[in-house]
């Protein structure tokens, strides 16, 4: 498996679209609804890198997409150590493998050259990815109820977690 920083999607825009097409219409909450079409799809990554604030991974294994990340750098003066970890994607059918550990720790590297020390993110209450994000060492800094609408019309509410990357916590409590 290679996991790499992709620059540009020319080449990747099918593969990307199929995984975004596999993870939103299996229900994930990456802000798409199912079902989504190959338009819709195609049109986000070609939007995505527009933007030089995102830093796109890619896993490929057996010459197909397996997954991808974003670390979205902030470019506020007063937020320039930090980013933000969105759009983890893992294909359904190679789950629970480690590769969105992976993809994780290439995003936190990648924050880590570009002197960011400070890493949010949030995902939906529930969810597996909680437990990934956890046992990463980011820490539940809340929940926001009613945050993203379901597929079903019910609103959810989304945990927001952080890292420090300067940081390493202890996760004892002492007597």
């Amino acid at each position: 498996m290679d996991i790499f920083e992709v620059k540009s999607i020319e080449g990747y825009k099918k593969d990307l679209s199929k995984l975004l097409i596999e993870v939103v219409n299996e229900g994930a909450s990456i802000g798409y609804l199912p079902p989504l079409d190959q338009a819709k799809a195609e049109e986000y990554w070609e939007d995505l890198l527009k933007n030089n604030d995102v830093v796109l991974f890619l896993a490929v294994l057996d010459g197909k997409a397996a997954g991808t990340i974003q670390l979205h750098l902030c470019r506020k003066e007063n937020g320039s150590h930090r980013a933000e970890i969105a759009k983890l994607m893992t294909d359904p059918s190679i789950r629970r493998k480690g590769l969105g550990r992976f993809l994780l720790k290439a995003a936190e590297d990648k924050a880590k050259q570009e002197g960011r020390s400070l890493l949010v993110l949030d995902t939906r209450e529930g969810d597996v990815s909680n437990i990934l994000y956890q046992s990463a060492g980011y820490v539940q800094a809340g929940i926001i109820p009613g945050f993203a609408q379901s597929e079903q019309g019910h609103l959810e509410a989304t945990v927001i977690y952080y890292k420090n990357l300067n940081v390493t916590y202890d996760t004892k409590t002492s007597s």
